[in-house]
């Protein structure tokens, strides 16, 4: 990981030159890395295609030459929390090479009927994106499980 991280800037320097590499670095936010503390990851990529963004304004990234299959797409999240939950699933089959239609190519065979748009999981954001069951003690609408009416067998 960290030879083919010191090869991609080296090459990045080869083109661009010193200040340039630098210039790219700090526009695509790869220097913010080093403060962000997820420095060998979807970062470090000074080479790749931009294909797309999605509505969360996650960046789709590909390489195709000189990668290894499968570590060739990439996504850069717009924010810090990494949730892939955020991904929708147009991008997320792009991701995962289920196809090779991007989220703007797909969104002529998408069919109309189905009306709701992605949104990400909010699970441990805040109390009312918790689902409680009927039963449970936090739940307001709470099914009273004491009262019940016993069964007797007819005679």
């Amino acid at each position: 990981m960290a030879l083919s991280l010191a090869r991609a800037a080296f090459n990045a320097i080869r083109e661009k030159g010193v200040g340039g590499a630098l210039r790219s670095a700090k526009e695509q936010g790869y220097l913010a890395a080093l403060l962000d503390g997820n420095l060998a990851n979807e970062k470090f990529r000074f080479d790749g295609q931009l294909i797309g963004t999605d509505d969360f304004g996650n960046e789709y990234y590909e390489k195709t030459t000189g990668v290894q299959h499968g570590r060739h797409r990439w996504v850069v999240y717009k924010d810090r929390t990494y949730n892939a939950s955020s991904i929708p699933p147009e991008w997320h089959g792009w991701l995962h090479h289920i196809t090779d239609r991007t989220a703007e190519q797909l969104e002529g065979l998408k069919p109309r009927r189905y009306g709701i748009e992605h949104t990400r999981n909010r699970t441990g954001e805040g109390e009312q994106y918790i689902y409680h069951a009927k039963g449970h003690a936090l739940n307001p609408n709470k099914r009273d499980w004491k009262r019940y009416q016993e069964w007797i067998p007819a005679e």
